[in-house]
């Protein structure tokens, strides 16, 4: 039987007793309905390490377990990636974190695009974040991450450019140049558009940012198939597939 993963936020440290806190109680006791006894695995996201757990008690409201050893583990690649995704529409963009951290992402910042569509006021937008926020703990709880992945709040394009750092840089675009390996690099960004692509002047204020235009294949993706396949292309060339 497999053993559940649970993110905790709190410290945690062999034979050390704790309350799990609400989420994770939660899932615990209501999703899994798991009793005293079980075994988990627990981590905090603060580095590469995680906990075995025996579950102590379980009620309604809260679950104690018992932390037991702890285990090291060399599960991120290394190759630091930074994606840089426009806000779609739909759950395409929840999508797209999810995946992206399973394929090994460690930083995702939502853009702001001249093509974004998405109209979201600040209370709206404070939700979205914490349930984004969420999709990239449950992805690493899913996936076997230790280290749970930067999630940064939304800004516009030309504020990110100025900031994004990384050896290799990036911008998905059908009218540039195709995709050739270059030599190993330890960090890189992606930008990755909307829906409706980025626009021509994006896209030099991208390349005026030492990003480089790439082509990946002869057809058009769709914004969260396009960082997908650009992660992956990246980790096959210098990170861990």
């Amino acid at each position: 039987m497999r053993i559940p993963r649970i993110y905790t936020p709190q410290a945690l440290s062999e034979n050390a007793t704790i309350q799990l806190d609400e989420a994770a109680a939660n899932h615990v006791a209501r999703v899994l309905r798991m009793k005293a006894k079980r075994k988990l695995i627990v981590f905090n996201g603060e580095g590469q390490q995680h906990f075995t757990a025996e579950i102590s008690s379980v009620d309604r409201k809260s679950v104690s377990i018992q932390v037991l050893e702890k285990i090291s583990t060399q599960l991120e690649s290394p190759l630091h990636i930074h994606l840089g995704q426009a806000i779609s529409k739909g759950d395409r963009f929840e999508f797209a974190i999810q995946k992206a951290v399973e394929l090994g992402v460690n930083e995702i910042t939502p853009l702001w695009t001249s093509n974004c569509d998405v109209k979201l006021n600040s209370e709206r937008l404070e939700k979205k974040i914490r349930q984004w926020r969420q999709i990239a703990i449950a992805a690493c709880e899913q996936s076997g991450r230790d280290v749970v992945p930067t999630i940064h709040p939304p800004t516009q394009l030309e504020s990110w450019l100025a900031t994004a750092q990384g050896n290799e840089k990036w911008v998905l675009d059908p009218r540039g140049l195709p995709q050739e390996s270059a030599q190993k690099v330890s960090s890189a960004c992606i930008l990755i558009g909307p829906e409706g692509g980025l626009s021509e002047q994006e896209v030099t204020q991208a390349c005026e940012h030492q990003f480089i235009a790439k082509l990946i294949g002869p057809r058009i993706l769709r914004t969260e198939t396009a960082a997908l396949t650009a992660v992956c292309l990246m980790q096959n060339l210098w990170g861990d597939f």
